[in-house]
């Protein structure tokens, strides 16, 4: 494991982070506040709640994902969320920008009549969060409205309508997650164009539970800018060349893949193939609570895996900067306090 003069470097080091989920950021203190107003399936005792976060394979990650999805039904829900996961990402992680993947078609709830809120509510509840964050901890917050693939061309009409049509200054992508397994690409690809056409960046999960041509498809149908996981992408060696010579990023989530099922064992990470094929990777955390880590420990993890000094982490930090939808000064900031922690720590 990576020793400790390492893991207190990453402790301190500012870093961004770019594959991280709104409902799925909420700690075992956040989900307990949110099962106590709503009693119900999820437990509010942080110890069952650990149980509760063991999942058998994806499948059933989904599951249970959608069932603490259902604590976030009112505008203030939503704002509680948003202000301690930044709250946490700030202060415990040392986060300075983030891009928190939203799904506001989970939260709307357009299928329900019995919880929901109006997207105009959602928006104004992410914002003030966002705000606040900013003003109370220095972290940047941009949103990625990601359509949960589940929910199938209803959940992406929708997500697009939310996107185009009430989307807030601070949304810079578009998404895609949820089940890969008999849900084509395909079929999202005019929500897609739409979307690019718009401005939004591209930013699909793929090749994280299915193989390498759901990669292919998100890059040639979707116009993928960066890949979710992209796991299987190491099974291809043609489609580990042309991410290279596009300069088209993984979004990496080592503990993320493990708990899936996705990926074998740490051991087994494909981490190692995609460096040495010369594509960009950054590192990131996914739903960090519902996997038992912290951004900091997959930082620890990817050090372990390729050997990496603390000059190599910080070059992985400065490849998330590098790789984000951030505006130019705030990438700018970023990486001049990546460079000075570094010449302090020297």
């Amino acid at each position: 494991m990576t020793d400790a003069p390492l893991t207190d470097f990453i402790a301190g080091l500012p870093k961004a982070e770019l594959h991280v989920h709104h409902v799925g950021s909420a700690s075992p203190r956040i989900v307990a506040e949110l099962a106590a107003r709503h009693p119900g399936t999820v437990p509010a005792d942080p110890e069952a709640l650990r149980a509760f976060f063991e999942f058998r394979d994806f499948a059933h990650f989904i599951e249970v994902y959608l069932a603490v999805v259902d604590l976030v039904r009112t505008p203030e829900d939503v704002r509680l969320l948003t202000y301690e996961v930044a709250r946490e990402m700030a202060v415990g992680q040392h986060l300075r920008y983030a891009e928190l993947t939203c799904t506001p078609y989970t939260s709307i709830r357009p299928d329900r009549d019995d919880i929901g809120m109006p997207i105009e509510a959602y928006t104004e509840a992410i914002e003030d969060a966002r705000l606040a964050a900013e003003r109370d901890f220095g972290l940047v917050l941009r949103w990625i409205y990601d359509i949960p693939g589940e929910s199938g061309i209803p959940a992406a009409d929708a997500t697009l309508a939310y996107a185009l049509d009430h989307g807030p200054s601070a949304l810079v992508g578009f998404g895609l997650g949820g089940p890969e397994i008999g849900v084509p690409r395909s079929q999202f690809q005019p929500h897609f164009d739409a979307a690019r056409a718009a401005g939004l960046h591209s930013v699909p999960h793929a090749g994280e539970t299915t193989g390498p041509e759901t990669v292919w498809e998100a890059l040639r149908l979707l116009g993928a800018e960066r890949i979710g996981h992209g796991t299987s992408a190491a099974a291809d060696p043609s489609l580990l060349r042309h991410l290279a010579d596009e300069g088209i990023t993984l979004e990496v989530c080592p503990s993320s893949n493990v708990a899936t099922r996705a990926v074998a064992s740490l051991s087994e990470h494909p981490l190692g193939v995609f460096v040495e094929a010369g594509v960009s990777v950054t590192i990131n955390s996914d739903d960090p609570p519902m996997f038992g880590t912290t951004l900091n420990a997959e930082y620890a993890i990817a050090a372990d895996l390729l050997a990496l000094s603390s000059d190599g982490v910080a070059e992985l930090a400065r490849a998330a900067v590098r790789s984000s939808f951030a505006p130019p000064d705030v990438k700018s900031r970023v990486l001049g306090e990546i460079d000075d922690y570094v010449s302090d720590q020297a």
